[in-house]
């Protein structure tokens, strides 16, 4: 007879069906956990994929702003070059005759010397791939200078009247504050008392303290001094002016070398760097007394001022490539944010976009 009622349960069957149900919802809430947590992980890598996508594409964007502001200040610098250069070849192409570049070179103030080891084996006519290339050489032999590690840097800034070596000093220091590092300036040039106090007025208006004497004093002095106070008051750069003077000048150049000397007494291996102002507006003439100075007491870089009074921008290729000499920095200006860093390839890439169609 067949029973219509179910069978009932054994109760340990009952307890391990209830063990079972337990485990099969622990095991469902564990399947949902972990889904929970793998798509959390998910969400917060592709965030942060995409916060540091953004981040790096910000980066990317002010570095390229950077650059085109570095070509902006050397077309700002070179107006007058460029004039000259317009001239020659008044519309942008993509190609240019082999005569117009070496007749625009030429206008721009470039040896000729220059210009024919920039332009040997060039084509009749030249892309702006080909010319850059040849032009960006010509500042190759200039060696990489280390300025890292040194306690307090030590700065001699020389070069004749009238080149901008105070202004520059000005303009140097300024710099150097915006990046957050201490300065102290030494009025090395105590063979004029219009330059002591034209330092000392800068010194006041950047809140910098200097260290100065009175006219016809000792200028070594100044400087041992200024390094002394500076290794005592814990202060990173050191920025020293010298009197200006013509390179034949035999006491004047004596007294240099007897400045760089006594900078070595007060502290080992100072000065550190000793950079020649170039007057811009002088073209290549300056090339003859840099090899002056660099033979007097042997200079590690130029700064050349002026540029954007003059009309002979191609002179820096002849300047950095004849004297194989880092060129730091470029005055463009009279205001003390008017100094950039000399970057060769702003330069050329300056130069070529008043010519050149863009690639």
């Amino acid at each position: 007879m067949f029973s219509f009622f179910k069978k009932k349960k054994k109760p340990e069957e009952e307890v391990v069906e209830i063990i079972e149900n337990q485990q099969e919802i622990a095991k469902e809430t564990l399947e949902d956990t972990q889904e929970i947590i793998e798509n959390s992980i998910q969400e917060e890598v592709i965030s942060n994929i995409s916060e540091t996508s953004s981040e790096n594409s910000i980066k990317v964007e002010e570095a390229k702003i950077v650059e085109e502001n570095k070509k902006g200040f050397f077309a700002k610098a070179l107006e007058k070059t460029f004039f000259n250069i317009k001239n020659i070849v008044p519309q942008k192409k993509e190609k240019i005759s082999f005569d117009d570049i070496e007749e625009l070179l030429i206008e721009a103030d470039v040896e000729y010397e220059i210009i024919e080891k920039a332009m040997n084996g060039l084509p009749d006519m030249i892309t702006r791939k080909q010319l850059r290339h040849r032009l960006v050489m010509l500042f190759e032999h200039a060696p990489v200078v280390n300025l890292e590690n040194v306690k307090p840097f030590v700065q001699l800034i020389i070069g004749v009247n009238g080149a901008g070596k105070t202004t520059t000093i000005a303009k140097l220091a300024n710099k150097l504050k915006k990046e957050n590092k201490s300065v102290i300036l030494g009025a090395g040039d105590t063979f004029r008392a219009a330059a002591i106090e034209q330092l000392s007025t800068w010194a006041s208006k950047l809140d910098i303290p200097i260290i100065k004497t009175k006219q016809g004093h000792d200028a070594s002095a100044v400087a041992f001094d200024t390094i002394s106070s500076a290794i005592s008051r814990n202060i990173d750069n050191v920025i020293i002016d010298t009197a200006g003077r013509l390179q034949t000048q035999v006491n004047l150049n004596n007294e240099l070398k007897k400045i760089v000397r006594v900078c070595d007494k007060a502290m080992s291996n100072a000065p550190h760097q000793k950079l020649l102002i170039i007057d811009g507006t002088q073209g290549n003439s300056a090339i003859a007394q840099a090899k002056a100075f660099h033979e007097i007491v042997g200079v590690d870089g130029i700064i050349v001022t002026k540029l954007d009074g003059t009309a002979k921008g191609g002179a820096l290729f002849s300047i950095s490539n004849q004297l194989e000499l880092p060129i730091f920095y470029v005055g463009v200006g009279e205001k003390q944010d008017d100094l950039i860093e000399f970057n060769p390839d702003n330069f050329v890439d300056s130069l070529l976009d008043q010519i050149y169609i863009d690639e």
